[in-house]
């Protein structure tokens, strides 16, 4: 995540502001400068091309300040949710903000990292949607399926997402982390194609072709094997190839991500993963020793670990692989 700062007044701002705290000046994102701008008194803002954007239609429903191009439309990533609560769900209402926070968070980051979000309005079959489900009055299974990614809003709520951790043993359960794992299906599904990347694909995750229920099954009622961190980053990973390879992937976005906050604020001199050459000298050069200080961070704070993961070999291999699928020139998307 970038660093921002007010362009009236300079003072610090953070991704989700709509307002500068200390000049009052409105705000907008713009998703083509990547940067926060100030919106008039109109809750317009005209780019350097005379193009007038708009505040987002659902500033005051989930908070979103990413400009639109139409006056009184939604902005491009809110195009991306097909499904919201109803207007008389209270509670899914209230989790709703949350739930599309960490939807602006994960396009922001694939926009920095050059990767084009196409929607389904643009594209039926191979374009993505979001359906954010409320599960107040219906069960609400977390999953990709044909472009489709369903968030339970439920895990919005910290006490509720804890208890679910807590019962399946998991170091990690955010959101961020749901929204990053269920890109990681889409992602499979869009940029592992060829006979060249499905091959690499299957040598080191698996073969995809084994039978999924029959996995998951296996994984719920055996557990992971013994010695699962030899290998993967984490047991969820060892169910099937899929999980292993959408685990792989939101491990890659939080490393990515984290670095460039990292670097924006002055915790590390490197320019971001792009200046590496491959991404396995970023994770050994960079994110082990940053991680290390984050987590000891923390527990002086008497919190538990930024990062509770460990990263073996042959993970570094799927992490650079998976880095290997983004375009070439990532800073541009070209």
């Amino acid at each position: 995540m970038k660093s921002f700062r007010c362009r009236v007044c300079d003072n610090p701002l953070h991704f989700d502001n709509s307002v500068c705290v200390s000049c009052g000046t409105s705000l907008g994102y713009s998703r083509d400068e990547r940067a926060i701008v100030p919106v008039d008194e109109r809750g317009q803002y005209v780019d350097a091309t005379g193009l007038v954007w708009h505040v987002c239609a659902n500033l005051g429903l989930s908070g979103c300040t990413w400009l639109a191009r139409v006056a009184g439309g939604q902005c491009s990533v809110c195009d991306l949710t097909r499904t919201r609560p109803a207007d008389d769900d209270a509670v899914g209402l209230e989790q709703f903000p949350a739930a599309e926070l960490a939807k602006r968070h994960l396009v922001a980051e694939l926009d920095g990292l050059g990767y084009r979000v196409v929607s389904k309005e643009e594209d039926p079959d191979d374009g993505l949607a979001f359906d954010l489900l409320s599960s107040v009055d219906e069960n609400v299974v977390i999953g990709h399926a044909d472009g489709v990614i369903t968030i339970d809003l439920a895990e919005s709520d910290d006490a509720h997402r804890e208890k679910i951790r807590s019962r399946l043993a998991e170091p990690y359960r955010t959101m961020l982390g749901h929204f990053r794992h269920e890109f990681g299906h889409y992602a499979e599904w869009q940029l592992v194609r060829g006979e060249e990347r499905m091959a690499r694909c299957r040598e080191l995750f698996g073969d995809e072709s084994v039978d999924y229920q029959a996995e998951l099954d296996r994984h719920y009622d055996q557990g992971p094997p013994a010695d699962w961190a030899q290998s993967f980053i984490s047991t969820y990973a060892t169910m099937h190839p899929f999980e292993d390879f959408a685990e792989t992937w939101a491990h890659y976005l939080h490393i990515a991500d984290t670095i460039e906050t990292a670097g924006e604020y002055g915790l590390v001199t490197v320019g971001g993963v792009q200046s590496f050459s491959t991404f396995r000298d970023v994770v050994t050069g960079v994110w082990i020793p940053l991680s290390i200080a984050l987590n000891q961070i923390n527990r002086s704070m008497g919190k538990d670990d930024v990062y509770p993961f460990v990263i073996p070999p042959p993970v570094l291999d799927k992490l650079d692989f998976v880095a290997s699928l983004l375009p070439v020139d990532r800073s541009t998307g070209q």
